[in-house]
């Protein structure tokens, strides 16, 4: 069994290896027994891949499929991406209120992307209710000086 998980690890390794060289038909190649396998970082990899046509014509339905997988069990990146994805309404119908949910767990495990368009999504009203004081707390995580910004100017 530990032959095994060694051999997954360094397929996967070979396959992160792969996938950051442009290598991506070696990546998909590595990666894809992987991500069938249940490995979260594997199942981000092959959405990406997926999603931008990278080694292959693009394939929104297994995009989705992957990055879901990968967000499922906490992968931050692709709680992330599945946000985007709802919010941009690529691979998956357009929905705010299910990117601003994906968004939440990703900016919960310190993203500091999803902090910062979680807070613009508080800020505007975008599938959440306005709430500036949301706003404010999530542009801070993020790492901006919400008094410096005009926004939160007016309001004091």
């Amino acid at each position: 069994m530990k032959q095994s998980a060694d051999n997954d690890h360094m397929d996967l390794q070979s396959g992160i290896s792969a996938f950051e060289a442009k290598h991506f038909a070696r990546a998909m190649q590595l990666l894809t027994p992987l991500a069938e396998g249940g490995n979260a970082e594997a199942q981000y990899r092959v959405a990406i891949m997926c999603q931008n046509g990278l080694g292959g014509t693009p394939n929104p339905d297994a995009a989705a499929r992957w990055m879901r997988a990968a967000a499922d069990q906490g992968h931050a990146m692709a709680q992330h991406g599945l946000g985007f994805m709802f919010l941009e309404g690529e691979c998956l119908e357009q929905d705010a209120r299910q990117a601003a949910h994906w968004f939440e767990l990703a900016a919960n495990q310190g993203l500091a992307g999803s902090q910062t368009t979680l807070a613009m999504m508080y800020e505007q009203g975008n599938g959440v209710e306005r709430d500036l004081e949301a706003a404010r707390r999530w542009y801070e995580k993020a790492g901006f000086d919400p008094a410096e910004m005009d926004v939160f100017k007016r309001l004091n």
